[in-house]
């Protein structure tokens, strides 16, 4: 028989990992509370703006905007950095589509720059090598929790006098050298979507530094309402993106338990770290001591299928799934071959919608080598476990390293 679960064998392990998302009494115990209260939209009660001053202070921000979304946090951060139409943004390619779609909305067009390979943030001189007379900002990606390179975004940014936007929707808590991420450029943001590390199911927020940002932001977010007028005075052009009391009510509740889980992911992250760099073939993410926090998202390592009999990635993975071991191929396409942006189907029912960019003549050697080759994650509630959890992962691993023969 073979050793292999995929082939007939017994797996490593039978018991699931943590399930997600976490909740407890204190969700229902401040859902009850805004039932009862009859105040359930954010104008009305008080723990939406509650939960955007806690949030902007952890992270080291003067300012919060809470907003349904994650993706809308991007526009809407964009547009009131003043960036529109036809501005160029430079933005990674392996990141959510929200990170890219968002500078459509916001009528402006993104550039895609490749990544690092030992850190799966963006290149930052590929980066430099794409600004034109046409660039306005760069939108660095802190993915899977990790920070970008600040120092070398900042520069470039002043070099070229660009906006700064940081997608920092993997990163609550991390920090770049005693800094929270998002209040490190013009602004940052966000996002409390259901796989998240802080979860209401959706959300997002923008956290700035920037006074008339903040002021923007806010009216974008509340149909072009300027604070300083009245109800029905609409001022700028805005939509009604906000966020519902009942999700800050369930944020409320699930931030009290972050910092612990946080160190728990952090703690996890170090073990495999320490275990799989035994493993020949196992390139594990570089270590940077700029980064002085990092959330943990999601754990990566680059699979080099030549150290596992030419296995290639997708068969590791089911082998490794096999093992009871939850396994993520990551993203399986660049996003300047998603079909959006090779058709630039930008407008209603896909009408094509041309950009001063053939999005199919792009190519990041590094960004595709990530989607087809290399690239494995393990979720950010799987390194909620015990570090017998952990060991199971690395058991399972060198099984399959041991055994790849056999697939």
């Amino acid at each position: 028989m073979s050793h292999l679960a995929c082939k007939g064998g017994s797996p490593v392990r039978t018991d699931r990992f943590p399930f997600w998302p976490i909740w407890g009494d204190e969700e229902i115990d401040n859902l009850t509370a805004v039932i009862k209260s009859g105040k359930w939209g954010c104008l009305h009660g008080t723990l939406s703006d509650e939960f955007e001053k806690k949030f902007a202070a952890y992270q080291d921000a003067k300012h919060g905007i809470l907003v349904n979304s994650g993706t809308t946090a991007l526009k809407i951060a964009l547009t009131a950095a003043g960036i529109g139409a036809g501005d160029q943004v430079i933005v990674p390619a392996y990141t959510f589509i929200a990170s890219a779609s968002s500078i459509i909305e916001a009528g402006a067009v993104p550039v895609f720059a490749d990544i690092n390979p030992d850190t799966y943030n963006m290149d930052i001189d590929n980066a430099a090598e794409l600004i034109t007379d046409r660039t306005r900002a760069i939108m660095p990606v802190h993915f899977a929790g990790r920070p970008a390179d600040m120092d070398a975004v900042r520069a470039l940014a002043e070099k070229h006098q660009l906006v700064v936007i940081e997608d920092a929707a993997q990163a609550w808590g991390s920090q770049w050298r005693g800094s929270g991420v998002g209040a490190l450029g013009d602004a940052g943001t966000f996002s409390f979507q259901s796989s998240k590390n802080i979860n209401a199911g959706e959300g997002g927020i923008i956290i700035t530094n920037d006074e008339l940002i903040a002021k923007m932001a806010r009216a974008h977010n509340n149909c072009g309402r300027s604070q300083d007028g009245q109800w029905y005075e609409h001022f700028y052009f805005g939509g009604n993106t906000r966020i519902t009391e009942l999700q800050s009510a369930v944020l409320m509740a699930q931030f009290g338990r972050y910092p612990e889980q946080m160190k728990i992911r952090q703690d996890n992250m170090n073990y495999l770290n320490e275990q799989l760099a035994e493993i020949a073939g196992i390139a594990l993410m570089a270590q940077d001591e700029r980064i002085t926090s990092q959330s943990v998202h999601l754990f990566i390592f680059r699979y080099k299928k030549e150290f596992f009999a030419g296995v290639e990635k997708s068969l590791f993975i089911d082998a490794m799934r096999k093992e009871g071991i939850p396994t993520s191929p990551g993203y399986s396409i660049p996003l300047y071959k998603q079909p959006v942006f090779q058709k630039k189907a930008f407008g209603p029912r896909g009408r094509t919608i041309d950009l001063p960019i053939d999005y199919t003549a792009v190519f990041c050697p590094q960004t595709e080598k990530a989607c087809y080759e290399e690239a494995i994650w393990f979720t950010q509630n799987v390194l909620l476990g015990t570090q017998e959890d952990m060991d199971d992962i690395v058991e399972a691993i060198d099984k399959i390293k041991t055994h790849a023969d056999e697939l």
